[in-house]
């Protein structure tokens, strides 16, 4: 992703639940009481770009100073219910962006299962898209609330799906009226 692309830009935006493990002096702003610190053990939720550079320490083999979580939208009870049906599950609601922080947190957590979780969701969701880009009479019936809750990498797909099948419509019926095809 470029450092421009302003869906990186939002992705890291994103809340992450972290704790802090030192007490941290003059950090107070980050709770709304300038001046103060933060002490050790308290819980906040800061966004992914600030976690990850305040988690940094854990990685350079120093004591960190935040230990970062799992956010909601990639909470257990939310992997259960992709892993049940992933087209019921309203990814918007969870975050916009769901699929570029999925990334970015399975680049801070190694965790398997949640990768073939993930995977499996795209596949399956990506067939549903395609078949709602591909069928638009579809998409007026019980399609319009799985429709709303694409996050942004789905709704890409959706309207380069739905343009493609558009301007194939349009080739065929200018090779009909050429009489290009039999």
């Amino acid at each position: 992703m470029s450092y421009y692309d302003i869906d990186s830009i939002l992705t890291d935006g994103q809340k992450l639940p972290c704790t802090f493990e030192l007490e941290v002096p003059g950090l107070g702003i980050l709770e709304g009481n300038p001046g103060d610190n933060i002490k050790a053990g308290t819980r906040m939720d800061l966004p992914l770009w600030l976690g990850k550079m305040l988690s940094i320490g854990t990685r350079l083999g120093t004591s960190r100073l935040v230990n970062l979580d799992l956010p909601p939208a990639l909470s257990e009870r939310v992997l259960n219910a992709l892993k049940a049906d992933p087209r019921t599950v309203d990814l918007r609601a969870q975050a916009p962006h769901f699929y570029n922080l999925s990334e970015q947190i399975l680049e801070l957590f190694e965790e398997e299962e949640m990768v073939e979780i993930l995977e499996n969701t795209f596949k399956k969701r990506a067939a549903e898209i395609a078949d709602h880009a591909h069928n638009p009479k579809g998409v007026l019936g019980g399609g319009v609330e799985f429709l709303r809750g694409l996050d942004e990498t789905e709704r890409q797909l959706f309207r380069v799906a739905h343009d493609s099948a558009k301007e194939t419509r349009i080739w065929a019926g200018e090779a009909k009226k050429t009489g290009m095809t039999k």
